[in-house]
């Protein structure tokens, strides 16, 4: 139950037998998911014995906005979660495009490419970044482990300033969440104000940047329905839906899928 896959980088996992459930901590943001049984244990109350663990999991972390993606079609999936305080907000849209050659994007730096004795100025700033988008959500365990794995990399866009203008974390290729021959963008914000709607089409063009390096011919990202602009901008350049979920959030809020915000993810 919940959909999607992961491969090894989130930030919990326990398994039980057969079943299985995996968690992620994001600062003030925590989610899971896929929550999977086997087949022929369906309809035995298993998923409810795997959200007692996942449920005390997150109050540890003492995470603040709690998310899970899932199917849009099934009252039974959205009956479970519910109980748990989860609520159904906005569709999440995955999707990809094929990879155009373009040109290098200005201020791109790699994390990858920096020194050991960058990284923590670069983890600072990224955080300050995310902490603008919403207060208290933190990438450093992705990035850091993307790294670790060798899963793919993260995108850095240097502002005018000392602030960052985004950031992506990519998977990439056979081996990642991403898949053969795609790059995947795990997580993507840039941050917000004034040209916003600018920043986000320059962190688009630094993906597939990156995904013409990596000689991969597909870019896949997830927007929530809820930022609106995002969504049409991702439309405009190519991108087309392939699957499509609902997000369930406690408390029933919108956290960081609002009209305003240009982020990329799909809590898979």
């Amino acid at each position: 139950m919940g959909g999607g896959s992961t491969r090894g980088l989130r930030s919990d996992r326990r398994r039980r037998g057969r079943r299985i459930e995996f968690a992620a901590n994001w600062g003030s943001v925590g989610y899971f998911g896929p929550l999977t049984v086997r087949p022929d244990l369906w309809d035995r109350g298993i998923g409810r014995h795997l959200m007692e663990p996942v449920m005390a999991c997150f109050d540890t972390w003492e995470n603040r906005h709690l998310g899970l993606f899932t199917f849009s079609h099934s009252p039974k999936h959205l009956e479970l979660y519910r109980r748990y305080g989860f609520w159904p907000r906005f569709l999440t849209a995955i999707m990809k495009k094929q990879v155009a050659v373009s040109a290098a994007v200005p201020g791109r730096v790699l994390y990858g490419e920096l020194t050991a004795a960058e990284r923590p100025e670069a983890l600072n700033l990224s955080r300050a970044l995310t902490g603008a988008v919403y207060e208290g959500l933190s990438l450093d365990r992705e990035i850091t482990a993307t790294q670790a794995q060798r899963l793919g990399d993260t995108i850095i866009l240097e502002g005018s300033d000392s602030d960052l203008d985004g950031l992506a974390v990519c998977h990439c290729g056979a081996g990642s969440e991403a898949g053969e021959e795609v790059c995947f963008v795990k997580f993507g914000a840039v941050r917000p104000g004034p040209d916003a709607a600018d920043r986000f089409e320059r962190l688009l063009n630094a993906c597939e940047q990156l995904a013409t390096e990596k000689g991969l011919g597909q870019l896949d990202a997830g927007v929530n329905l809820a930022r609106q602009d995002a969504y049409r901008r991702m439309i405009d350049r190519g991108f087309r839906t392939w699957l499509q979920g609902v997000t369930m959030h406690k408390p029933n809020e919108p956290g960081y899928s609002h009209s305003d915000a240009y982020v990329i993810d799909d809590w898979r």
